[in-house]
């Protein structure tokens, strides 16, 4: 029997803590201005995709005591653009990052009962945690957690918002012909107390149009996959080439079931940048140039001091690697990344990065060029949709999350000239079928 075509998921990224966008390029708009906003969410739903996603970060980073080049500096509050975009948008979903570590369920619970309520339940939730405690410092409660425990927190934070969110029934809000309608005795009543939180009251949301709004999850740890196994109905990952792919997918959906759950109930969706010509030879030029861009020789040097701890400023960006080893012990160069998660071991990772540029002669600039590149889709439309089409239909993901090199316009070539030939193998949607984000990514309503 043939196996039936697995339907494609995509959403579009608006990025914020940037790596990816070309701000020199003529097409580059603004990063704050709402109208940027509008753009990127209207062309993603045009091209029918199932959600927008807004990442946010809690506290400007840092590197050598100034704020890093790379940051977008005035962003508006997430749910304050998620709102004003459900008023602009009628079927996209509205996925915002907002952090389990300094906030409190009760608040983020009504705020996102509230979204999914204004967009008619198109509201998701990426559930993340804080590590550090710089990011911290803009807390009352300040500090950070041990890894452990900041997935021991999310974990219960979650299961709090669900009981939030689950306190109304379907049917708690009656119609009455006298008053137009009441509420049923109890509704919203909860109570929950615990080593993270003891909190009681009534929640003054009823319950959400899509039951709950979709959770998702970003996290390459074991915390962080048991984490998505247990209560994500999507998770976020940077494995996006066949083999790591599939070595994810097949890891995630195999914990899935000592929690009760099946392979559709979690959906696997990386990252991922793209680049498009009329040829495949020329997408390959243009995406040579777009990366020269997106890390001149400053950035480079930028980037390399994350991992060596230390002041490279006096380095040339096409010159060699340093001959001295990264600084081992508490970052002091770089402040509110994760470079010191992303390169647990510095050492071991500097020695890798040598062998590297030694093998193919590059230069600092080449060698990071090199090692930050995302997986990317570089080719022709044609070349691009079977590209995604096999990662997906191999089990590698169920689709994944565009980002654009060019903000707001730069998707408009991919729903222009990929999406309709996604379309034409039918493994894409000609148009939506549902009015939650909950129907779009074939999520039962819990």
């Amino acid at each position: 029997m043939t196996k039936p075509l697995k339907q494609i998921h995509l959403a579009a990224h608006f990025p914020g803590v940037n790596n990816t966008t070309v701000w020199s390029d003529p097409e580059a708009g603004s990063h704050i201005e709402f109208s940027s906003f509008v753009k990127l969410a209207q062309t993603a739903e045009r091209a029918k995709f199932d959600f927008f996603f807004l990442a946010e970060g809690l506290r400007l980073r840092e590197q050598g005591g100034v704020i890093y080049d790379l940051d977008v500096v005035g962003r508006p509050d997430t749910f304050t653009v998620l709102a004003a975009l459900a008023a602009v948008t009628s079927k996209l979903g509205l996925a915002g990052t907002i952090n389990s570590t300094f906030n409190e369920p009760f608040e983020v619970a009504r705020q996102f009962a509230s979204l999914d309520h204004l967009s008619d339940g198109r509201a998701a939730w990426n559930v993340v945690t804080s590590w550090d405690a710089f990011t911290g410092e803009n807390f009352r409660r300040g500090g950070f957690l041990p890894q452990d425990q900041r997935y021991s927190r999310a974990d219960t934070f979650m299961r709090t918002a669900w009981e939030l969110f689950d306190s109304w029934r379907a049917d708690d809000v009656l119609a009455d012909k006298a008053s137009g309608q009441f509420i049923r005795d109890g509704a919203g009543r909860f109570e929950h107390h615990d080593s993270h939180f003891d909190i009681s009251g009534q929640f003054p949301v009823p319950r959400s149009p899509q039951g709950r709004p979709v959770i998702i999850q970003a996290g390459d740890s074991e915390e962080g996959r048991e984490f998505a196994a247990a209560t994500a109905d999507a998770i976020f990952t940077r494995h996006g080439t066949l083999e790591a792919g599939q070595a994810f997918y097949s890891d995630v959906k195999g914990r899935l079931a000592k929690y009760g759950r099946s392979g559709h109930q979690l959906i696997v969706l990386p990252a991922a940048t793209f680049v498009l010509g009329d040829t495949d030879a020329e997408a390959h030029e243009r995406a040579d140039v777009v990366r020269r861009q997106q890390v001149s020789g400053a950035t480079a040097i930028r980037s390399l001091e994350q991992l060596w701890n230390a002041d490279l400023s006096g380095f040339d960006p096409d010159g060699p690697l340093p001959s001295f080893d990264p600084v081992i012990g508490e970052n002091t160069i770089s402040k509110g990344r994760a470079s010191d998660r992303m390169h647990r071991d510095p050492l071991a990772t500097a020695r890798q990065w040598r062998e590297l540029a030694e093998a193919k002669n590059l230069s600092i600039r080449d060698l990071v060029i090199e090692v930050t590149g995302r997986q990317n889709f570089i080719g022709s439309p044609a070349t691009v949709a079977e590209r995604i089409n096999h990662l997906v239909q191999n089990d590698a993901s169920d689709g994944f999350i565009l980002v654009p090199h060019v903000t707001p316009g730069g998707l408009d070539e991919f729903a222009d000239q990929v999406v309709p030939l996604l379309q034409e193998r039918g493994v894409f949607r000609t148009d939506y079928t549902g009015p939650t984000l909950r129907h779009h990514l074939a999520l039962d309503t819990p």
